[in-house]
């Protein structure tokens, strides 16, 4: 069996998308797999870093505009596929091709825009609600990250026509891992960061992530006590304009209650993450919820929401808060008043983040592809 992983989708930071399809390569190469994958010329040498030993194919550059991605999806992806020879074709992010539309496994990574549809645009909303429907009527089969996921997109949707393969997540243990006392430290004076710690966040600003609850939770901790940890939020400004002109106003001040740190390089996160006094991610809504996961893998005591696919990440191995303000600000004031319990949760969080893996996540998906040849 042969495999093609379109990998054209991978968006321009680097993230979501991406993160899963360079852990998915990083799998295959490990329980001894090799794909054709075809990627925009500005990602091949990336992705060859990220996951060496996989036959890499460069699309027109013109697929870097999304309208003519998804045209060249339609009409030359399917040629593609012929001239590779392969089996089978990976579409990694909810459009496929719908020519070959039986020879094709889909990942579907959530099915918010049917059960939390205040989340997204209308456009977005109906434009990924019309890829799912479709994926699940027409395509050889359908991947999806968490059984949350598949349970919520059959109450949506009804019963896929074909197996649905629940590919749980890994976590790249060389980037997350424990981090050292001295790369904590080094991490802390080059941010200007003091004993008194930090509370972190990392993740995408949308408004499922909640960051306005976790702005004003913070905010109440500051005026009961002032010697709360300062905030500190990295990743991308979504699409929640609320949050995005808060942080954007609060920018990254040393010593200020709250800071947005922007993107971070790769070898910062896991002291960013693993230094933390507390990792919150409040969100509403995950198709699987990688942030937490890889919070968990650097040793952080983390407290996120018991809802959708968290449970399934987290186990007993992290702490839970209704996303509103007065839980969050109650469950975080609790684990900041208790070492030991943060104590805790670091070393459960290490020993449950140390059962998922990417070669885990490759298998189911050599299994999807292996049941259509």
């Amino acid at each position: 069996m042969t495999v093609l992983v379109d990998a054209t989708s991978v968006p321009p930071n680097r993230g979501g998308v991406a993160r899963y399809l360079a852990g998915l390569l990083q799998g295959l190469s490990e329980v001894g797999e090799r794909a054709h994958v075809v990627v925009k010329d500005e990602d091949r040498d990336w992705m060859r870093s990220q996951a060496p030993g996989h036959d890499y194919l460069v699309a027109p550059a013109a697929v870097s505009l999304r309208p003519v991605r998804l045209l060249w999806e339609q009409v030359a992806l399917p040629a593609l596929l012929r001239r590779t020879g392969a089996d089978v074709l990976h579409s990694p992010h909810y459009t496929f091709p719908l020519a070959v539309a039986r020879r094709t496994v889909v990942t579907v990574h959530d099915a918010t825009f049917f059960t939390a549809p205040q989340d997204h645009g209308r456009l977005k909303r109906a434009f990924f609600r019309a890829w799912i429907r479709a994926a699940r009527r027409w395509a050889a089969s359908t991947v999806v990250p968490s059984r949350a996921t598949a349970l919520e997109a059959e109450t949506a949707v009804g019963p896929a026509r074909h197996a649905v393969h629940v590919a749980l997540h890994g976590v790249d243990r060389q980037v997350f891992a424990r981090p050292e006392a001295p790369v904590v430290a080094d991490f802390a004076a080059r941010h200007g960061l003091d004993a008194t710690g930090w509370i972190a966040f990392l993740g995408t600003v949308e408004p499922r992530k909640n960051v306005p609850v976790l702005l004003e939770a913070h905010r109440l901790l500051r005026a009961r006590d002032p010697a709360t940890p300062p905030l500190l939020l990295a990743g991308g400004l979504g699409w929640d304009e609320t949050a995005g002109e808060a942080l954007r106003a609060a920018g990254d001040v040393v010593g200020a209650p709250v800071r947005y740190l922007g993107y971070l390089p790769l070898h910062d996160l896991a002291p960013f993450l693993g230094g933390a006094t507390v990792v919150v991610y409040p969100s509403s809504a995950e198709g699987f919820g990688l942030p937490v996961l890889e919070a968990m893998s650097t040793g952080a005591a983390v407290l996120t929401t018991p809802r959708t696919a968290l449970p399934e990440v987290g186990g007993d191995a992290v702490a839970y808060a209704e996303p509103t303000v007065d839980a969050t600000a109650d469950a975080l004031g609790r684990l900041l008043r208790s070492p030991d319990e943060r104590a805790r949760l670091g070393r459960a969080a290490l020993e449950r983040a140390a059962t998922f893996s990417w070669s885990a996540c490759a298998d189911v998906h050599v299994g999807a592809w292996g049941a259509v040849t």
